[in-house]
């Protein structure tokens, strides 16, 4: 994805992939700007249109195949006209680029209908270019199924044994509800301790009674850490719409999906106690209930509720002492 700039003037000293320049008789509003291309930088091969209507989108619409750029600025930012601009040039010689106004825009242009335009074009404002660039380095990471493959390890997992299960009295337990789909074998490193971390299966298996919510993870008793995409950890209740968390499978394969929703009901729990092979103990205070899985030393959905001393589960022992979420040296007894 290239990232175009607009100016009313010659271009600042920025290292960007074109410059767009505004028509001396332009709106000069900023929600209403009508840029044409800047020749020092390139062939004026862009045809621009404004969409105010669906008449202007049909206008978009017959440039694809014939120009190699449509450019479109819009009256109120829509993210239909740039899918329906997107899709249609799919398989065509037509590239498709977007006048964008804020960091939202810049996130909702890269990446609609997952491939996204070609183009972004932004004010030569930091805050802007900055997102812009952001979402070009994340363009360049294939997010492909292939990408996800299992057999990529990408952070050290490890094996615990389980020492004991323990019916308690009820608490709050949260369920993290996904904006994306879950695959068998996936799930959420969460615990009562920082560290070992236990791999939380999503409810992606059938059972005789509920349907499945592959994109759930019952991911225990509200206090517990969950890890974090960047490598810290949050608490549970701390979650909110929007955030990120870590998707992880037993051989170490990672990726990150965003919180949609955190359902948090009152519930029997089960206390499972574990030990790594370090010889460190943890446990996690998970719902009383069959579809709440850890994943076992093979790669299984392991019920919680049919867990017995000595069986193996995988855990990940990367962490350490805690505060405010990040890694200190300090020793800390949880």
């Amino acid at each position: 994805m290239e990232v175009w700039c607009t100016t009313e003037g010659p271009p600042p000293p920025l290292e960007v992939d074109r410059w767009l320049r505004l028509t001396p008789d332009a709106p000069q509003a900023p929600e209403s700007p009508l840029p044409t291309v800047e020749p020092w930088r390139g062939s004026p091969d862009v045809v621009h249109v404004h969409v105010r209507s669906d008449e202007d989108q049909t206008t978009a619409l017959s440039h694809v195949g014939l120009a190699p750029w449509v450019l479109l600025s819009f009256e109120h930012w829509s993210m239909i006209p740039v899918e329906n601009l997107v899709a249609a040039a799919q398989g065509s010689p037509t590239q498709i680029a977007a006048l964008v106004r804020t960091e939202a825009e810049v996130a909702g242009a890269a990446f609609a209908l997952q491939t996204g335009v070609d183009a972004v074009a932004v004010r030569p404002e930091q805050n802007m270019l900055d997102a812009a660039l952001a979402m070009k380095a994340a363009r360049g990471v294939d997010t492909a199924p292939a990408a996800r493959d299992p057999t990529v390890s990408e952070m050290p997992m490890g094996e615990a044994v389980v020492l004991e299960t323990v019916s308690v009295e009820p608490g709050e337990r949260a369920c993290v509800d996904l904006a994306g789909l879950l695959e068998p074998g996936e799930g959420m490193l969460v615990g009562s301790a920082a560290c070992p971390l236990l791999l939380v299966h999503g409810e992606t298996v059938p059972s005789s009674f509920v349907p499945t919510r592959p994109f759930r993870v019952n991911a225990g008793a509200v206090h517990h850490y969950v890890l974090m995409p960047d490598g810290s950890t949050r608490y549970l209740s701390e979650l909110h719409p929007g955030d990120e968390v870590l998707i992880a499978n037993r051989l170490g394969g990672t990726r990150h999906l965003t919180v949609g929703r955190v359902k948090v009901e009152r519930r029997p729990l089960l206390l499972l106690r574990y030990r790594d092979g370090k010889g460190q103990e943890g446990h996690a205070l998970l719902q009383n209930a069959e579809t709440v899985r850890a994943v076992d030393s093979q790669g299984h959905a392991h019920s919680i509720t049919t867990l017995q001393s000595n069986d193996r589960l995988v855990v990940w022992s990367g962490g350490g002492a805690r505060h405010l979420g990040k890694h200190i040296a300090s020793e800390v007894k949880e």
